[in-house]
């Protein structure tokens, strides 16, 4: 049997388990990839909310990177919550010594409702530290507006912020139209070039953790010699069959969580 990619994902700990390392782990495995983690913060949190915090001192953060990184020899990187400062600085160190192994990030700057995750220093060392080693950065649409600082409202506007993203940062940026109204969503890849990826919009209040699954999906099938707009592509259609085969499910009593292993998905 051939070897899978590895894959490494630096995340905060859902214990509820739709989101976070766990949704990163599943997402990995279901692709077909080795999944590796490194645990920023624990989380106290369910379908109905985030209760508590806890982030890990950025020197344990980044000796469990650097543990990985240096013996596994990941095929990609997965980043969703970094949190402080320090930890994101930390982050930055490990993958310096790694330039050629592709980073995907899942900024988890805002939250879906547009609420403040993270201080103002832990945004600059982002934007200025993390952005630079990053192959892809996945904000959503609050994500967006608030690095540009002004709101994104069509498809045609994040066509716009997606390339001044990327010439201000220099990486690749995916922007996440589902918080735009309308029966269809649209997300919009900027890599040199404008890629659009449309999709209906899946009747479900089960959509706890589909950040954290995509980005955990382009990273694992760009570590699987995928391109980067295939991988979004197969990752955005991996991730709306793991929400169509959840949409009946009653798991907790708020938002409910994706399943992480559709039947018949393949990612060739």
């Amino acid at each position: 049997m051939q070897t899978p990619a590895i894959i490494l994902t630096i995340a905060g700990s859902d214990p509820s388990g739709g989101a976070g390392i766990q949704a990163d782990i599943k997402t990995i495995s279901a692709l077909g990839g080795y999944a590796a983690a490194a645990i920023t913060a624990v989380t106290v949190q369910n379908t109905r909310g985030v209760t508590a915090v806890d982030y890990l001192p950025a020197p344990l953060v980044a000796a469990q990177t650097e543990a990985v990184l240096d013996d596994l020899h990941p095929a990609a990187v997965k980043i969703g919550m970094t949190g402080r400062a320090d930890i994101i600085r930390d982050l930055a160190s490990c993958l310096r010594k790694h330039p050629n192994t592709p980073v995907v990030l899942d900024p988890v700057m805002l939250s879906s409702s547009g609420h403040p995750l993270m201080e103002s220093d832990a945004v600059e060392a982002l934007c200025s530290d993390l952005f630079p080693h990053c192959r892809l950065v996945t904000p959503n649409l609050h994500e967006a507006a608030f690095l540009l600082g002004s709101p994104l409202h069509t498809p045609q506007e994040m066509e716009q912020a997606a390339a001044e993203l990327y010439g201000r940062y220099g990486c690749a940026f995916l922007l996440k139209g589902g918080h735009l109204e309308g029966d269809r969503m649209t997300d919009i890849l900027f890599d040199g070039q404008i890629h659009r990826f449309s999709s209906p919009r899946i009747d479900t209040g089960n959509l706890h953790g589909t950040g954290c699954t995509l980005s955990s999906a382009i990273a694992t099938l760009l570590g699987q010699g995928h391109t980067l707009p295939e991988a979004v592509c197969l990752g955005k259609a991996y991730m709306d069959k793991a929400i169509e085969a959840a949409r009946e499910w009653r798991i907790g009593s708020g938002y409910g969580p994706l399943c992480h292993f559709p039947p018949a998905f393949k990612s060739e």
